[in-house]
């Protein structure tokens, strides 16, 4: 019972936060008027929509044979990969992999944040840099994302000049966002070339060439996996598809429903970098990483994947879209939430990561009004997964 007082404490404190409220009306209105923008423009995408749909759900039903052969890929193309049934596993993994007393620069990636990566590396004496304006910004706060896209939706732009005047000793005023972007990068630069180890996640993955599909507008991805001599991208194995098609199509609706006609950098990759300009002798690390590894991870999604109703919650793409048109979400941020968010979240809190009781106070939150579901490009039914988890719920609650 302690978890639902404390969530209900936690929810209402965030429902009469009037930062919250200014900072999310802002970025709704903003998130709206792109997106539109976007699908104006590009009117197909909302047909490519309907085929990623079906293409999520043939993968989601193979991912155990999808992963298998893009681990193969990338194993042949002088990569690593590396198959984690829990968080433990994966956790593990990247220990052996970075040690300690390593800089580690790295991409926003919410399986990271799901298996909480940045501090089980800062537990092994690691000094770890979130690269992300956003996660920076909520690293630097000691704060936790609240959106799956804009982790630092919830922040206004007055704290993050306070926080940024801080951390210089240099007044910046809120109103020139301008220079606390100029700001970050110059806290953040350096780091991309000081680092042993930079990591990332994936938005999407081609099964039969290995390829990791990478989309981002700031360019510190690019720059965290491309600097530093080692790559170690961790994955949800929702994220792979059967071909390199099949990604292209994936990435393109996911970054039209994030709200971009096309994003500033959309990165493959496929294995360490190399090079053959001697005698055309294929040499590992040139210009970019000498390794790579890729941890492909289960953590209950393989089992998930067998559930008639639920199995959905593995087909997002995780644009951001079905937040921002949440009416609780409006008004309470990633507070709504655990790891993920909203009625989506609260699936992923029941059967990933093991959090029944937050997940219970999530379903009870959902309204059930179905705007997420207009809003998602591959059709998520929330109501109906609300409904559904609702009655295990209770038919578990009967049998205990």
């Amino acid at each position: 019972m302690s978890v639902f007082r404390n969530y209900k404490k936690e929810i209402m404190g965030a429902a009469h936060n009037e930062r919250i409220r200014t900072a999310l009306s802002r970025a709704v209105k903003s998130y709206r008027a792109n997106v539109d923008s976007a699908l104006k423009a590009f009117p197909h995408t909302v047909k490519l929509a309907e085929e990623v749909r079906e293409i999520k759900e043939r993968a989601i039903s193979e991912m155990e044979r999808l992963t298998a052969r893009a681990c193969e890929a990338i194993e042949s193309n002088k990569g690593k990969a590396y198959i984690a049934r829990t968080a433990e596993e994966a956790l593990k993994v990247i220990s052996d992999l970075v040690g300690t007393g390593k800089v580690v620069v790295k991409g926003k990636s919410m399986t990271g944040e799901e298996i909480g990566l940045r501090e089980h590396l800062e537990e092994w004496g690691n000094e770890v840099y979130e690269t992300d304006l956003g996660e920076f910004i909520i690293q630097k706060l000691g704060s936790r994302p609240m959106h799956i896209l804009s982790p630092a939706v919830h922040v206004p732009r007055e704290d993050v000049a306070r926080l940024f005047s801080e951390m210089t000793g240099q007044e910046l005023p809120p109103d020139d966002i301008e220079a606390l972007v100029a700001t970050a990068r110059q806290l953040l630069r350096e780091k991309y070339f000081l680092a042993d180890v930079g990591m990332s996640g994936a938005n999407v993955v081609a099964a039969e060439t290995g390829s990791l599909f990478l989309i981002e507008n700031e360019g510190n991805i690019r720059l965290a996996t491309g600097a530093p001599p080692v790559h170690i991208a961790l994955v949800g194995m929702e994220k792979l598809v059967p071909t390199f098609s099949d990604a292209c199509k994936v990435a393109e609706v996911t970054w039209r429903y994030a709200g971009y006609t096309m994003p500033k950098y959309l990165s493959v990759v496929s294995g360490p970098s190399a090079t053959g300009d001697i005698e055309k002798v294929i040499t590992y690390g040139a210009h970019g990483p000498r390794e790579f590894h890729a941890i492909f991870l289960d953590a209950g999604r393989t089992e998930l994947a067998k559930h008639p109703v639920l199995r959905q919650a593995l087909y997002c793409l995780r644009c951001g879209g079905c937040l921002y048109e949440c009416p609780v979400f409006a008004v309470t941020a990633g507070h709504f939430g655990d790891k993920y968010f909203a009625g989506n979240g609260a699936v992923w809190s029941a059967m990933i990561t093991g959090n029944r009781e937050k997940a219970a106070a999530l379903a009870y939150t959902c309204l059930t009004c179905a705007r997420c579901r207009i809003r998602c490009p591959v059709g998520i039914d929330t109501p109906e997964m609300m409904v559904e988890l609702k009655r295990l719920m209770v038919e578990g609650a009967a049998h205990e």
